[in-house]
């Protein structure tokens, strides 16, 4: 083949080679942008059917109580609560001892058959991340979350995030306690837990931990506590 014609053939295969190039660019490009409509379509609907599921608990009864760990006054307030509310069941996520949980109930003539101990959770964070499954799993739709005014905004954000992404709204109810409760709080952990909480609110929908460790109050074998003795955060007379 002369020069001439190799070139022209070049020519013309660097033409059909940059044609099915654009090509390929162009179905990309298009598929990308059907992606992202389909995405913001789902994520609308979502979004959407969240916050009428959100709306409607807002309106309904409460289903169960969930009390942060931090001071024994929460758990106090709590078992007033029960008391009042004997069928509500309550999760008590990482609080006192056990037998001085178990001592405030009988302390306060309240039952305990509906009392739960969650005892994985080391934050704030893991509060909600150990507690969604478990209210979940008790089909819970609202909730009163007890917990003292030191510990806001970030209980409050994180309680919103986390459990407000599946639809659970949360009712707060604040303890007036004396002195400094165990967490303070700081604006750097704040914003730290929030974005974690903002990241794992997406990823919850797709994977949850379990805790391992939930335990009915009715358990707690005080005889045994007793006689390995025990100390707890305010004084609790003894049965």
């Amino acid at each position: 083949m002369n020069p001439k014609n190799r070139y022209k053939l070049n020519q013309a295969q660097g033409y059909w080679e940059n044609l099915a190039s654009r090509k390929v660019l162009r179905f990309i490009l298009w598929a990308l942008m059907l992606c992202l409509v389909a995405l913001s379509v789902i994520t609308g609907t979502w979004l959407y059917n969240n916050n009428i599921a959100l709306q409607t608990a807002k309106t309904g009864p409460v289903d169960a109580t969930l009390v942060l760990g931090g001071s024994i006054h929460r758990e106090i307030y709590a078992a007033e609560l029960a008391k009042l509310n004997p069928q509500m069941p309550v999760l008590i996520s990482q609080g006192s001892r056990d037998p001085c949980t178990w001592l405030i109930f009988q302390q306060v003539k309240a039952p305990i058959q509906q009392v739960f101990l969650e005892k994985c959770a080391q934050s704030t964070f893991d509060n909600f991340y150990f507690s969604l499954p478990i209210l979940q799993k008790w089909q819970v739709h609202k909730v009163k979350l007890i917990t003292s005014i030191t510990h806001l905004p970030r209980a409050k954000w994180l309680a919103q995030i986390m459990l407000g992404t599946h639809g659970i709204w949360v009712e707060f109810d604040l303890v007036y306690e004396k002195g400094i409760p165990g967490n303070r709080e700081s604006w750097l952990k704040t914003g730290l837990d929030v974005t974690r909480g903002g990241i794992w609110a997406v990823i919850s929908h797709f994977k949850q931990p379990q805790c391992a460790t939930v335990i009915p109050l009715t358990s707690i074998d005080m005889q045994k506590w007793n006689r390995q003795g025990f100390k707890c955060e305010v004084s609790i007379r003894r049965v």
